[in-house]
């Protein structure tokens, strides 16, 4: 086992909106600058100081096996949590994947279709300080769903533009009480988040991340991390991927 920090990278996606690049590859696989995006995420958190990796996979996911083990796993401990069978979606994603996680210390999970300059170590060790069950990176760009903090930065809900729907229910927005950001697909989690999920309770098998936050922000201590002046892709769609592809380029 290695003795730095333990992260996760959600590499299971079908990348659908990537196609048809994806019809013959995984997502974590399509290269970005010439270098597969997977590569660039965990090089990223070995930078960081995060030497025990799990990866979860499930489409095309004997090549992502088959690509880790021709590079030694780049130097680093890595696990992986086999979907194959089905896709858990984030959150059952990261329960199933608990044997590999669980411990004392919190572990970061990453989206493998985010590319950031942002010092992930930081990050890290400002949730340790602060304490929290878990840390959200948010900013505030344009997206139909936004999460909404508190002035000190607690997670209190979360609201789609598009349709109305709010959460948790019975959540009533105060524009005086509450900032609108947008997750960023990093975030920190205490193993002491465990405890609210898996079974006893009703989340279970497949399920999302955010809505689960949302369900236990009143009792827990779930904090945003506001990211400010940061380069940032989300290269899950093609015309963020040629972007990505001319800045790595360049």
């Amino acid at each position: 086992m290695g003795y730095g920090k333990r992260a996760m990278i959600f590499a299971a996606g079908i990348g659908s909106r990537l196609r048809p690049i994806t019809d013959s590859m995984p997502k974590a696989l399509v290269p970005v600058g010439g270098v597969p995006m997977l590569q660039r995420t965990l090089l990223r958190l070995k930078e960081a100081g995060f030497d025990d990796v799990t990866v979860n996979i499930h489409h095309f996911g004997q090549l992502i096996i088959d690509f880790l083990q021709q590079n030694d796993n780049f130097g680093m401990d890595i696990h992986i949590s086999d979907e194959r069978d089905v896709l858990l979606d984030t959150g059952g994603g990261i329960l199933k994947a608990r044997p590999f996680l669980e411990g004392n210390e919190p572990f970061l999970v990453h989206n493998v279709d985010i590319l950031s300059n942002i010092d992930l170590r930081q990050v890290y060790d400002s949730h340790v300080r602060s304490g929290a069950d878990a840390t959200l990176l948010v900013s505030d760009r344009k997206t139909n769903r936004k999460l909404l903090f508190d002035k000190e930065m607690r997670l209190q809900g979360w609201k789609n533009h598009t349709t109305g729907e709010v959460l948790p229910e019975g959540f009533a927005e105060d524009a005086l009480l509450h900032r609108e950001l947008a997750f960023e697909g990093i975030h920190v989690i205490s193993p002491s988040l465990f405890k609210y999920m898996g079974e006893g309770t009703k989340w279970t098998g497949k399920f999302s991340i955010i809505p689960f936050y949302l369900s236990v922000c009143r009792q827990l201590h779930l904090r945003g991390y506001e990211l400010k002046d940061i380069t940032w892709f989300d290269i899950g769609k093609p015309e963020t991927l040629e972007k990505a592809n001319d800045y790595f380029k360049g």
